[in-house]
């Protein structure tokens, strides 16, 4: 999920005698009948609702006078129209078909994003898609984040590809250029959730969902790690957010990455590269599942983006001009072995 929601007006209740002894999510349903339930025990477990201003639990138990502060996150709806955009499509039958996201695209319209989205231009290669929720598209990945998506083109199709990816059956296995060196396989296993205080943000909360992350190191460099990471679950932001977590963010990340922190000895030209980069360095590089009708095991696999190909030769002609000994001479290492840079002067 990425920039699709606005917050509504926080909104207050003092529980009632009448209320006394029920369950909170049950007291809620009562207080905001405009919410279903199902929608206020998500709020509940993101950490969108306290109790005499504490984070609450959807089986706390209520009391007469018990204050409740709930901060409604309501989803803008935004029509939808065919448009016709550029689509990178890997495989398609006519049961589904799978994207190669780019940088920059959009997953779905939301209020800031009306159009110019995937589903614009899936709905242009497919109109027969607008019988579908979100025109087939069963999980997302965020505005920068490049790679596989799966996309249903049947109500069949649509519901057993959901019902896979609740049963963690579809593996996903990313690239993820991360600060500092890793040099063992790790797993990270940390309910994600709403942030307490930033709400655009998603932080590590013991009242979110259950994440689960799995990671190991391919590519070491002087101060930056090339790592696959394999999902459990499948949360908002939830590589981004672990990674960051255990103190590794990806590199370029505008929300959880920190500042830019560049190895040692890098010269002007490696600098421009890194600062210029713009987005967190994260591809959804390989998608594989059972094909919804046949069954049939399938796997795909996309290369990396130009942007995160270059990236990476940088840093590996600077490990290998450090290794050497070239040092501060990077420029000159780096255009010997074939490379090319734009000068930033």
């Amino acid at each position: 999920m990425t920039d699709d929601a606005r917050d509504e007006t926080e909104r207050h209740a003092e529980i009632g005698p009448e209320l006394a002894g029920r369950r909170l999510d049950q007291a809620l349903a009562r207080l905001f009948p405009e919410f279903s339930r199902s929608r206020l025990q998500a709020w509940i477990r993101e950490g969108r609702v306290s109790l005499n201003g504490t984070a609450a639990r959807q089986r706390d138990k209520v009391s007469a006078g018990d204050r409740v502060l709930l901060h409604p996150l309501i989803e803008e709806q935004v029509e939808c129209r065919p448009q016709a955009l550029p689509l990178d499509i890997v495989f398609e039958d006519e049961h589904l078909l799978v994207v190669n996201k780019p940088a920059g695209l959009v997953v779905h319209p939301a209020a800031g994003n009306p159009d110019g989205t995937l589903q614009n231009g899936l709905l242009f290669h497919d109109p027969a898609l607008a019988a579908l929720p979100r025109a087939g598209i069963v999980h997302r990945l965020d505005k920068d984040t490049t790679g596989l998506m799966v996309v249903a083109r049947t109500q069949l199709a649509y519901q057993r590809l959901v019902a896979a990816l609740a049963a963690r059956e579809i593996h996903r296995e990313y690239r993820a250029l991360v600060l500092g060196r890793l040099n063992r396989p790790g797993r990270i296993d940390e309910p994600i959730g709403r942030h307490p205080t930033q709400r655009t943000r998603m932080a590590v909360n013991p009242l979110g969902k259950p994440a689960v992350t799995h990671y190991e190191a391919l590519e070491t460099f002087r101060k930056h790690t090339l790592l696959r990471v394999r999902l459990e679950t499948g949360r908002t932001h939830q590589i981004r957010v672990h990674m960051a977590y255990i103190r590794h963010p990806i590199f370029g990340d505008p929300v959880y990455g920190g500042r830019l922190q560049l190895p040692p000895g890098a010269d002007d030209a490696l600098k421009a590269l890194m600062r210029g980069f713009g987005r967190q360095a994260l591809h959804a590089r390989r998608l594989g599942l059972s094909h919804p009708v046949s069954g049939q095991a399938m796997q795909w696999e996309a290369p990396l983006p130009a942007d995160m190909t270059a990236l990476l030769e940088a840093l590996r002609a600077h490990a290998r001009a450090a290794d050497e000994g070239f040092g501060e001479d990077f420029y000159t290492a780096f255009s010997e072995q074939g490379y090319e840079i734009d000068d930033p002067d």
